[in-house]
């Protein structure tokens, strides 16, 4: 009997890409442990491959190499990191942080967008270009700097403030991207008429009213599950229900996602079944993720925004400076003493800023090609030597 060979379905062809991708991961975690390179770097770069192959060698058009069915994969992913980042934002968690890691959290933050904003401005990129790299430039790496604190055994004070800045670093890049993606759809987008007020609004306003009325029930429903299969189930239809709700209702998925979070890790009693439960199926999205972005990016656009890149770089390493410097100074008079470039230990950037830069990217297509490749360039850039600035900081 003949079994002929015919062209590869997209459900089979999706199947096996998603498939191989996992198993590839297996190596590539391997090769990280090995050579302590950061695996979320790795990830990228195997997607930046797949583009060059798919872009230079099959002469396709550059784009996700899953088409469609990329959107609700990245989309997935962020809502769970968004979702267990609102969950760590306990009140219990935030008054033991203290107002020593929110003053220098506040200061990295409101001094690090100010200075990429304006530097990029100055220089005379558009406004939808210099307000979403500003906000971008807010998010870090969480793993990667408590990795390289644990690594070298320190508990010191400059250790334990920027643990406690990196723990919420994240949740004020989510707050800041949602303002600044409801202003720039206000300034560009509709214009500045009272119809196009209503939008950002109901893009922010209905996020929050959204995950509320989402993690009412949640945290209500989490203290009455027995732990396993039922809490798994409850978890995972959340998680699918808040990126359905956002992708319909035209609302920010990052911040309905965290205030949900923020919602059932302050009001249920068993809050950490359910962010368990999430914790033991994200890394597989994640891994989709970190390579679908690295995928996403467009060859052609890097040789006409290689200056973007570099004054990207260097305007969010230099406003990370002279934020934690600002923040150092903020803190004497309490008898506090760190050190002034203790924001250089904040360079580290991964997921979360990939994720708003794909976000932006589906909001401004025109520009959105030079977004993505500038912030999955950098990012590879702030992996590799971000722990070693979290090193230089702390000796």
């Amino acid at each position: 009997m003949d079994f002929p060979v015919s062209e590869i379905g997209t459900t089979s062809y999706t199947m096996i890409f998603l498939g191989t991708i996992l198993a590839v991961s297996i190596l590539i975690d391997a090769v990280a442990l090995r050579t302590r390179l950061p695996r979320i770097s790795l990830l990228v770069l195997l997607g930046v491959s797949i583009a060059v192959f798919q872009q230079a060698v099959l002469g396709m058009e550059g784009g996700r190499p899953l088409g469609e069915f990329s959107e609700p994969l990245i989309n997935l992913a962020l809502v769970m990191v968004a979702f267990l980042l609102g969950g760590e934002l306990t009140i219990s968690r935030l008054r033991l942080t203290g107002a020593m890691v929110l003053t220098m959290s506040l200061a990295v933050t409101i001094i690090g967008v100010a200075v990429v904003a304006l530097g990029l401005g100055l220089i005379g990129y558009s406004l939808p270009i210099a307000i979403s790299l500003a906000a971008i430039s807010v998010a870090t790496d969480p793993a990667a700097v408590t990795q390289t604190i644990r690594d070298l055994g320190d508990n010191r004070l400059r250790a334990r403030v920027i643990l406690g800045v990196v723990a919420i670093d994240d949740a004020w890049g989510i707050i800041v991207f949602g303002l600044a993606m409801a202003v720039l759809s206000w300034l560009v987008t509709t214009g500045n008429g009272e119809h196009g007020l209503v939008h950002p609004l109901w893009e922010l306003g209905g996020a929050v009213l959204i995950g509320t009325a989402a993690g009412l029930p949640a945290a209500w429903l989490t203290g009455r599950l027995s732990s396993g299969e039922p809490t798994q189930v409850e978890a995972i239809a959340l998680i699918l229900l808040m990126a359905g709700l956002a992708s319909w209702l035209k609302v920010s998925a990052l911040l309905m996602a965290m205030v949900a979070g923020f919602i059932i890790g302050n009001l249920s009693s068993h809050h950490t079944r359910s962010f368990n439960e999430i914790e033991l199926i994200e890394w597989p999205f994640l891994v989709f993720f970190f390579v679908l972005s690295g995928a996403s990016i467009h060859l052609s656009y890097i040789h006409s925004v290689y200056w973007l890149i570099i004054a990207y770089i260097v305007l969010r390493v230099a406003g990370r400076y002279l934020g934690g410097w600002v923040g150092a100074r903020l803190l004497r008079p309490s008898g506090e003493k760190l050190p002034g470039d203790i924001g250089l230990a904040l360079t580290p950037q991964a997921g979360v800023a990939m994720g708003m830069a794909l976000l932006a990217a589906e909001r401004f297509p025109e520009k959105g090609n030079m977004i993505v490749a500038t912030v999955v360039t950098s990012t590879i850039v702030f992996e590799l030597f971000g722990p070693l600035l979290v090193k230089r900081t702390l000796r």
